[in-house]
């Protein structure tokens, strides 16, 4: 019972590490030779990485951040969970994505300063709700390509998400239920400052221009 929670523990702490590669700020000292923090919206996700550093290179940041969350939601399968519940189970890796999205928002490897963590919970969500995710993604699409807000865009997606999950696709495992609901209310907190811009008209649209 010891190695099994030794185990788990210790998978929780590689998903935090996991987390906490700055993806953003490395590709951009290793590409450009600057610190994208010190540029554009000054966060470190894949959304100002495409401002600064140009669409390829934030298509790339976004990429590895999803990947972060895949990873870190998968180091389940490899802790000595023994004869664990499916419910908890469940738990479980929702514990290791939240420590990958804490882990992206204070970067042990960036001096605790990162990006909002929608990256990386795309790839959680990808792992734990694989058929809400693309309709998801069709609303993020639809409301992005739309008005080419990233922010409104990612809004959107998270709102719909308890929504697609409770009535939708009809998942009954109460922690999946309650995981939904609390990243719809996740979302519009990393993004505060995104809605009193929508609100003002002074957010800033993306350019497929680099």
């Amino acid at each position: 019972m010891a190695e099994m929670y030794l185990s788990m523990a210790f998978m929780v702490v590689l998903a935090y590490l996991l987390g906490s590669i700055p993806t953003a700020v490395w590709l951009g000292q290793w590409i450009k030779g600057l610190d994208v923090r010190e540029h554009g919206s000054g966060n470190a996700g894949a959304t100002n990485a495409m401002r600064v550093l140009g669409p390829r290179v934030g298509l790339l940041v976004l990429i590895i951040d999803a990947l972060k969350g895949v990873g870190a939601v998968s180091l389940a399968h490899l802790a000595q969970t023994g004869n664990m519940q499916p419910a908890w189970f469940v738990v479980y890796q929702m514990l290791l994505g939240a420590m990958a999205i804490l882990g992206h928002v204070f970067p042990l490897f960036a001096s605790f300063k990162g990006g909002k963590g929608i990256a990386t919970l795309v790839g959680i969500i990808f792992i734990l709700f694989p058929e809400a995710f693309l309709i998801c993604l069709a609303v993020f699409l639809t409301v992005f390509l739309t008005t080419r807000y990233v922010s409104l865009a990612s809004l959107s997606a998270a709102v719909a998400l308890p929504i697609i999950v409770i009535l939708v696709k009809d998942i009954t495992l109460m922690p999946k239920i309650v995981f939904a609901i609390l990243i719809a209310l996740f979302v519009p907190i990393t993004h505060l400052n995104n809605i009193r811009r929508l609100i003002r008209g002074k957010e800033n649209r993306i350019s497929f221009r680099r």
